[in-house]
């Protein structure tokens, strides 16, 4: 029984850390207001006007292409910390467990956090992306009109049908 609470509490400390880099990174990524590099834009070596891209404004499509990218860059250097404890010969049977079943946590996490802002933006909205935790999820739109309750309701009910998570574990925002 002791090795069973054990194991919980390193599966809730590595996802907590997952959820925490997620987190910091998507903050990080909202307060970014670089407007000389544009994700997605690429400038020729010997380009003879720099000034073009420069004077570019940082749109509301950087904020969700940098909240994935961030997203990304953290589930991917959870993932690398938990192959690398897979593979340690020296692990416990139990670590190797807990290693897999967080893998198969975070590839969940990956798959529904996908689903949900395809979906999102099936229904007309401009853009979505979604963050899950192991107690909650947040869910930032963005739609030209705004926000209001049916807008709200309809993604409720989306991320309802698409993970375990109850109304009052999901968070909506809209972006600026």
């Amino acid at each position: 029984m002791k090795q069973v609470w054990k194991k919980r509490a390193v599966v809730a400390t590595v996802l907590l850390f997952v959820c925490a880099a997620v987190y910091l990174n998507w903050r990080y990524a909202g307060n970014v207001a670089d407007s000389s590099k544009v994700l997605g834009e690429s400038t020729l070596v010997n380009a003879q006007d720099d000034t073009q891209n420069a004077s570019k404004p940082v749109t509301e499509d950087d904020y969700f292409s940098t909240a994935r990218l961030s997203r990304k860059q953290a589930r991917d250097n959870a993932i690398s910390m938990l192959k690398d404890a897979e593979v340690d010969k020296n692990a416990a049977e139990d670590v190797l467990n807990e290693a897999s079943e967080t893998l198969q946590v975070l590839a969940a996490y990956t798959v529904a956090e996908s689903q949900i802002e395809s979906l999102v933006t099936a229904k007309g909205y401009a853009d979505c992306v979604a963050f899950m935790g192991d107690d909650s999820i947040s869910v930032v739109v963005s739609d030209a009109d705004g926000l209001d309750t049916t807008d709200v309701a309809k993604i409720k009910d989306i991320v309802i049908s698409e993970t375990d998570y109850t109304a009052e574990q999901i968070k909506i925002m809209e972006s600026n």
